[in-house]
C-alpha cells in the first residue's frame, strides 16, 4: 500500500485539517500518516484559538516516519508562522522528498487567521521551492500573486505568477468566484488546463481545500502523472461536497467516505 503524509493543523471538529487529509487518504486507498502543526478550537462555526507546537517537535514527527518508513507524497497544509515553515522545511530539505503538495493556508471560511502576516514571504520562500503542487483558492491565490482575481484570465495570470515565485505547478481554484459554474485553472509551467463543473449549492463546505489537495498527494502517490492526479482529485472533491453532511449548526464537512458507505447500503 502507498503511504502519504500531512502536515498539518489539526480540527477539533474533524471536517478540515489533519482529520481531513487523514479521511481521503484512507478513502482513496492509501495509508494516511500525520505531523501535527497546531492544535486548533473550533467547530462547524468558526475557529476560536489556535496552539502551535514546538518548531523542534513538527521537526522531529517528520524525521523520525522518514527514517522509518518509506513515503510516496507529502501534502503540507497550515503551518501559521515562520518558525513552523523553517521546520518544515529544514525537515523536508534534508531528504529525498517525494512529491509534495502545498495547500497554502491562509485564512479560515469564518475569518480567522490561519497563516500570520509576516510568514507569507517565509512561505514563499522555503516551502515554494519544495512543492511539486501549490493549491491556493481565489483569495490564497490573490494574496500570493499581488493581484485582483475576477474571471479565468486573471485566475491564469495568478498561476503563472505564483509558477514563476518557484511553485513548480500549480492548481488556482475557482471555487470563490460564484456562478453556475466553478473553474479551476491548472497550470505546469508550459500549458495550462481548465476543469470546470456544475457549482454545487451547498452550505456544507468544510474542508474542501483540505480534502483537495490531500486527493492530490494520494494520486501522486499512486502514480498518476499531475494533471490526472488533479482530475481525479477534482472528481472526488465534487462527490464529497454532493453528499455534504450536514453536522453542526454551521458549515458540515464534506462526506469524505460517500462512496464506500454508498456500497454499504449507509445514507
Amino acid at each position: 500500500m502507498k503511504v502519504a503524509l500531512t502536515i498539518a493543523g489539526s480540527d477539533s471538529s474533524g471536517g478540515a485539517g489533519i482529520q481531513a487529509d487523514l479521511k481521503t487518504f484512507q478513502a482513496l486507498g492509501v495509508f494516511g500518516m500525520s505531523a501535527v502543526t497546531a492544535v486548533t478550537v473550533q467547530n462547524t462555526i468558526k475557529v476560536y484559538d489556535i496552539q502551535e507546537m514546538r518548531p523542534q517537535v513538527v521537526y522531529d514527527q517528520i524525521r523520525c516516519l522518514f527514517d522509518d518508513i518509506e513515503i510516496h507524497a507529502v501534502k503540507i497544509g497550515m503551518v501559521g508562522s515562520i518558525p513552523l515553515i523553517e521546520a518544515v522545511a529544514w525537515a523536508l530539505n534534508g531528504i529525498k522528498c517525494p512529491p509534495v503538495v502545498l495547500d497554502p493556508v491562509m485564512m479560515s471560511k469564518s475569518g480567522y487567521r490561519l497563516l500570520k502576516e509576516d510568514a507569507q514571504q517565509a512561505l514563499i520562500r522555503n516551502l515554494f521551492p519544495l512543492a511539486d503542487v501549490v493549491t491556493p483558492n481565489v483569495h490564497e491565490a490573490q494574496a500570493l500573486a499581488g493581484k485582483e482575481i475576477l474571471d479565468v484570465e486573471t485566475m491564469r495570470s495568478a498561476a503563472r505568477q505564483i509558477f514563476e515565485k518557484g511553485a513548480k505547478k500549480v492548481v488556482v481554484k475557482g471555487g470563490h468566484l460564484g456562478g453556475d459554474y466553478s473553474t479551476d485553472v491548472i497550470f505546469d509551467g508550459n500549458r495550462f488546463m481548465e476543469l470546470t463543473h456544475r457549482r454545487i449549492f451547498t452550505h456544507n463546505t468544510h474542508g474542501t481545500g483540505c480534502t483537495f489537495s490531500s486527493a492530490v498527494a494520494a494520486f501522486l502517490a499512486q502514480g498518476k502523472d499531475f494533471f490526472d492526479a488533479v482530475k481525479s482529485a477534482k472528481e472526488y472533491v465534487t462527490g464529497a461536497i454532493e453528499n455534504a453532511l450536514s453536522i453542526g449548526k454551521g458549515r458540515g464537512p464534506t462526506n469524505h467516505f460517500y462512496a464506500l458507505y454508498a456500497k454499504a447500503g449507509i445514507s
